[in-house]
This record gives C-alpha cells, structure tokens and sequence, in this order.
C-alpha cells in the first residue's frame, strides 16, 4: 500500500533532531559518531547530511564501509517520524557504487515506498558533494514496526533509565503514542 504521510509529522525543512543523544548514529552524545542531520521532507521522505571524519575511515582516507551502511541504516530510520511510528531495520541491502573519501559531504535523500501491515519498506540513495553530485552509495530497506517495550524489554537497563529521565527523550517518546 502508498505510504501515507502521518498529518503530525514534522513540517518539510524542519530538523528532526537527534531521537536518543547516545546513538552512534544522530546522537550529539557520541565524540566519534556520524552525528547524522536530517531533515523532513515532502511526502514521506527526507533529506539529511553527514561528513565523513577522520574517525570514519577504513582505507587511508576513505570511510569506513560499516559507516557508510550506518549513516543509510540511520537515515532510513529517521523516515519513521514521517510515519509517527516505532520500527526497526529487519533488511538493509546496500550498494557502494564509489568510495568516499574522508572529509566529504554525503548528502542522502530517502524516502518510504510502501506500507504493509508492520513491514515498512524504504529506499537511500547517497551523493558526493552535493545533493545532484555523483551517487557514492544505496540502499534498500525493510523495517518493522515494534512497541516502545521492544527496547524496554531488550536494552542495558542503566541506558533505558537514562532515557526514562530525560525530559527531551520523554517528550519524542510521547509524541509516537498517538500512533497505537
């Protein structure tokens, strides 16, 4: 089924913020992580940016294959606020097409495909330089849509109290529960 836009999703252009500050992935908490920026789009889609640091790198000067799959994971993510849903990655098949190197700008435009039942299907593509420049990477994903318990019940339990006690982190986790 076409994915539908939720009608309190985030207004296009307007930065969705990190959803927890220790993810490796947007968390402004993490001193090496992608601290990944996105932003919401049209539709069910957005746009987001990541620079590859020197902290990032495989190959001399590249980045890091895992981090690359990283910041698309991250970025087909963030897709579910789109959504107003909770999900997770079940697949995530990637393409490298070219290598990027270390201090580049990847700028990664995603967007959802379809909806079915708890599956949510989505797609990433990732640019060099710039949003039309050369595509670097892709991917395709399926992510499953779970209860907030799903990290209740399966997270370290001094990470999920913290979470608890943030007032920021008890505010997004609120904003979903118009969603049953």
């Amino acid at each position: 089924m076409n994915p539908v836009r939720h009608p309190d999703a985030p207004a296009p252009g307007e930065l969705l913020g990190a959803h927890y500050a220790q993810c490796f992935g947007c968390g402004g908490g993490q001193p090496h992580g992608l601290h990944l920026q996105a932003r919401a789009g049209e539709g069910v889609a957005l746009t987001a940016e990541f620079t590859v640091q020197p902290a990032h790198q495989g190959a001399p000067g590249l980045a890091h294959g895992g981090v690359l799959a990283s910041a698309l994971d991250e970025t087909l993510g963030a897709l579910n606020w789109m959504l107003r849903t909770i999900a997770v990655t079940g697949r995530l098949e990637t393409d490298f097409v070219r290598p990027v190197p270390v201090g580049t700008t990847l700028h990664l435009q995603a967007e959802v495909s379809a909806v079915a039942g708890r599956k949510i299907y989505s797609t990433v593509t990732g640019r060099i330089g710039a949003p039309d420049g050369p595509v670097a990477v892709r991917a395709d994903a399926l992510f499953i849509e779970v209860k907030v318990d799903h990290f209740v019940d399966h997270g370290r339990r001094e990470e999920i109290q913290a979470a608890m006690n943030d007032p920021d982190q008890v505010r997004r986790t609120r904003a979903f529960e118009v969603n049953p």
